[in-house]
């Protein structure tokens, strides 16, 4: 059986898993903690510990990570649009349409060659993909982000070119893409944060859908239909931990919580890239 058969075959230690509501939930709520105390949906913590405590092979670990970011999108998106004036958001359409140009082709690529590559191969390429979330994560923490000067076409093109990377890359990672969407929203169309943080929304929510659509296509997406109560558990956690580490903002100090989670990260990603 070839690597890519393999990663269709469904987990018997993750089903498993999934009958102790307790441990799933927990999880997902610390991975929501995480996200919430850096105004993120985790996920990129959640894929790690997908494959390395509950046992699923790496394409079974990005579509259900898919499948749960998509659920916390779907729930942060209307908090998120009543915590702004629509018209403040609204007023930026033309961001979000140049993003999707890139992003929905970005998806739809990333997805397509997560289901083709080889089982090694993809656990390389998230390893990757989690160093290079430690530093971006860093960066926009600690960096300071301002708009970039550059002609309007110019712009546009690089929105463009800039949203296939990430589509991409969040379909390959089963994320919705924001540590890299709201980062692009600020340096190439000069927006506050907090309103780059409900566009990037926005373009995540299609941009995720259209991944989905593409692994549904493969036999490999029946993970999600064996573990729907593994993926609404954990779903469930994160919204609530998300809810939560967003209330810790206030208590717990960013000079100490960034660089822990850049380590973790990076922990995870060597993890990874050397798991079996």
């Amino acid at each position: 059986m070839s690597d890519v058969a393999r990663d269709s075959a469904p987990s018997d230690f993750a089903a498993r898993v999934s009958c102790s509501p307790l441990v799933v939930f927990g999880a997902g709520a610390g991975i929501g903690v995480l996200g919430g105390l850096i105004g993120l949906g985790g996920a990129e913590f959640r894929l790690p510990l997908l494959i390395g405590v509950f046992g699923f092979v790496a394409l079974q670990a990005v579509i259900l990570n898919k499948a749960m970011s998509l659920v916390v999108v779907l729930t942060a998106l209307p908090a998120r649009l009543l915590a702004l004036p629509f018209g403040d958001v609204a007023a930026h359409w033309a961001v979000v349409l140049n993003l999707l140009t890139g992003t929905l082709i970005g998806a739809w690529l990333g997805a397509g060659w997560a289901t083709r590559m080889q089982s090694r191969t993809l656990y390389h390429v998230l390893a990757v993909l989690l160093g290079a979330i430690a530093i971006m994560l860093a960066a926009s923490h600690f960096g300071h982000f301002g708009g970039l000067e550059l002609p309007t076409i110019v712009r546009i093109v690089a929105a463009v070119i800039a949203g296939v990377g990430i589509g991409v890359v969040a379909a390959l990672m089963g994320v919705a893409g924001g540590e890299l969407l709201i980062p692009a929203i600020v340096l190439l169309f000069g927006l506050d944060i907090k309103i780059a943080g409900s566009l990037s929304l926005l373009v995540s929510l299609p941009t995720m859908l259209v991944a989905f659509a593409r692994y549904s296509r493969d036999q490999s997406f029946q993970v999600v239909r064996l573990n729907i109560r593994f993926v609404l558990l954990m779903a469930a956690g994160s919204i609530l931990g998300t809810v939560g580490g967003g209330l810790l903002l206030g208590v717990v100090p960013g000079l100490a919580l960034i660089p822990a989670l850049v380590a973790l990260l990076l922990i995870s990603a060597f993890k990874v890239w050397r798991h079996q």
